[in-house]
């Protein structure tokens, strides 16, 4: 007679140093949840109810099963297990530039929010690229995330509003024009607070340094400098833009060569860049080539990164909420995901300009 109590069922392996290892290359492939409900002696339903409902299971037998998925080395399928429920605990963000501290400081932001809603944060890098933007946006949605945010370099680019019909989604430091949440700040006030500090410092020559020009972050903070130079009632032509391929140090460092190859009568002595990375890299030039901080060349930045107050010589900067932009962002998207209905919110937070030795 076959004994009931131990039909069907796989003997105990001898306790293992290295749990699964010998289990798993007996079966010859990843123990499965079929393999771990004859192992633990109970039904599949059993181990399923331990994984997502453990409190409709006995004590007992969660302990049973656990101790097979220890032997087996089982790792549960969270994709597979995402995809039957039509639901991801996975949220994308596509930054502008991995390299600028100001995209690491607001993804960790989001994670914040993230995880206190038990998300994961998956990061991507358009590095300013709108084809790897597109790309990644595709592939998010592909793997069927519970939402995505970004850092667009053309908030009113088509592909948003597409993806947005979709997926959840919120744009991240610039407003856009189709219906989607947006969490940004005022960068024409940002370019407004930088040369009106250096017009009340009295400066008459001064230089906006940043690009692409296209980028809408750079043209607002252009046309900010532009309005409080004109409000000032300085001449325009004393008003120098030069524009750069990027937004790096060793693009501020090429433009600082530019200004000082510039006649003197004609040389800014202040420079407002787009960006702390830029001013960091004209402050480089300067100290280098002697000029001296601020009593030849005042230097302001933008985004008051960590860098620029920790600088050989402290950095002017135009400072922006960067944890806060990211927590807010998460939590529209949040917002979006869980309310039907949903209202979208379009953002604004305002930029302070904190004055430091390169200028004062």
């Amino acid at each position: 007679m076959t004994n009931r109590s131990t039909q069907g069922r796989v003997p105990r392996p001898a306790k293992q140093l290295v749990p699964g290892v010998v289990v798993q290359s007996a079966l010859g492939r990843a123990p499965r949840m079929d393999d771990v409900a004859t192992l633990a002696g109970v039904s599949l339903g059993t181990v399923s109810n331990v994984l997502n409902r453990p409190h409709r299971v006995t004590a007992a037998n969660v302990a049973r099963v656990q101790d097979a998925m220890a032997q087996l080395g089982f790792v549960r399928n969270e994709s597979a297990r995402h995809l039957r429920a039509g639901r991801s605990s996975t949220v994308g963000y596509v930054m502008l530039d991995a390299t600028n501290p100001f995209f690491t400081d607001v993804s960790s932001g989001i994670e914040s929010t993230a995880e206190a809603e038990s998300l994961s944060l998956f990061l991507c890098n358009s590095s300013n690229r709108a084809e790897r933007e597109v790309a990644h946006l595709e592939r998010l949605r592909e793997m069927r995330v519970a939402g995505i945010l970004v850092t667009p370099l053309d908030p009113s680019a088509g592909h948003l509003a597409e993806i947005a019909a979709s997926v959840p989604l919120v744009v991240v430091g610039a407003r856009t024009s189709h219906e989607i949440c947006s969490v940004s700040v005022d960068d024409v006030l940002g370019g407004q607070l930088a040369i009106q500090h250096l017009v009340d410092l009295g400066h008459e020559r001064a230089a906006f340094v940043g690009g692409p020009s296209d980028l809408t972050q750079v043209k607002d903070r252009i046309e900010g400098a532009r309005q409080a130079w004109r409000e000032a009632g300085l001449d325009g032509a004393n008003l120098t833009v030069l524009g750069t391929e990027g937004l790096d140090v060793d693009q501020g460092r090429a433009a600082g060569e530019r200004l000082a190859g510039l006649p003197k009568r004609r040389r800014p002595t202040a420079v407002f860049c787009a960006n702390d990375l830029l001013a960091l890299g004209m402050l480089q030039h300067a100290i280098a080539t002697g000029c001296q901080v601020p009593g030849d060349l005042a230097i302001v930045g933008y985004d008051d990164i960590d860098f620029a107050r920790a600088a050989a010589i402290p950095v002017t900067s135009v400072s922006q909420p960067r944890a806060e932009l990211g927590r807010a962002a998460g939590r529209l998207l949040i917002e979006e995901s869980n309310t039907s209905g949903h209202v979208h919110h379009n953002q604004v937070f305002k930029p302070e300009l904190v004055a430091r030795q390169s200028t004062l």
